[in-house]
């Protein structure tokens, strides 16, 4: 069982939604010297769906475009994705962000970021934007446990985060927490105790498995067999009992991640994602069956 962003948007807005993504052609402070210049081990600094180069609201009207056949008069999720996206002057955020929740179309402001990167004036800007339109702030934790942390290179304490996502909540901003499954090092118990720390904090989780992209330190990791990748049995399995250990209201964003399938290394599998998509929900559909719970579809 599970609460899916389908059902709690429809619930909030009576009709579907789809996220657009966005670039605010940002850097990252793990990528420009200021805590490093590798960035985060898996990270390829992702938006690999947005156009980049463009004006905010071409961005919208281009991906409205692609996506029109199947949100015909629904509304949309403007995401700011790739790298970090409150890395810059609050000057240039007010711009990009009131652009965005300024489309008639737009329902949500969903702002991707690190939670290192939220001072004060930010937050402050945040919550004003929020009593306008809906404001989302998505987190990349990954994990609670600081060994897997440094590994990863992730540049905070977990602490950064719980204070983050405390603020965040008390000025009424929705807090989307992003973990990733199979992280080498990783026992089941504490991914366990990441969902647990995390299902008390946030508002909604992004799952991702751990896949491999082209480009990254982790590719040459995995290339020297030095890491490997689950297998879809395995990561269904550890994803289920994730999900029945949140709490009911948490809503689940993501079941997976889905990257470019031209940059994908490893596992491939993973790079159908309408079809893992539906073997997920088919498998969790059984599960529940079993156990005489009502499924929720995503």
């Amino acid at each position: 069982m599970y609460y899916s962003l389908n059902q709690a948007f429809r619930s909030s807005f009576g009709k579907k939604g789809y996220k657009i993504a966005l670039s605010a052609g940002m850097t990252c402070p793990n990528r420009d010297g200021t805590l490093g210049t590798g960035g985060c081990l898996f990270c390829s600094g992702a938006g690999e769906f947005a156009q980049k180069g463009t004006s905010v609201t071409t961005q919208i009207e281009e991906g409205a475009k692609r996506i029109e056949k199947k949100n015909k008069d629904g509304l949309y999720i403007a995401y700011f994705q790739d790298y970090t996206n409150t890395y810059a002057p609050v000057s240039r955020l007010r711009a990009l962000f009131t652009e965005a929740i300024s489309h008639p179309r737009v329902a949500v402001l969903s702002v991707a970021t690190r939670p290192d990167c939220l001072p004060g004036e930010v937050l402050d800007l945040l919550e004003e934007l929020n009593r306008i339109k809906p404001v989302w702030v998505e987190l990349g934790l990954q994990t609670i446990h600081e060994s897997t942390a440094a590994w990863i290179r992730r540049g905070y304490p977990l602490s950064v985060y719980d204070t983050a996502a405390e603020e965040l909540r008390r000025r009424g901003i929705k807090v989307v927490t992003h973990l990733i499954l199979g992280l080498p090092g990783e026992t089941e118990e504490m991914v366990y105790q990441t969902v647990a720390h995390v299902g008390e904090r946030t508002d909604g989780v992004k799952f991702h498995l751990l896949h491999v992209v082209k480009g990254t330190d982790l590719e040459a990791m995995y290339r020297q067999g030095a890491v490997s990748t689950m297998s879809f049995p395995a990561y269904a399995r550890l994803l289920g009992e994730c999900i029945n250990r949140l709490p009911p209201n948490v809503v689940i964003h993501r079941l997976t991640g889905d990257g470019d399938k031209r940059t994908l290394v490893a596992p491939l599998w993973s790079g159908d994602k309408k079809h893992v998509l539906n073997a997920l929900n088919q498998r969790f559909r059984e599960e529940n069956v079993k156990q005489g719970k009502l499924y929720i579809d995503n």
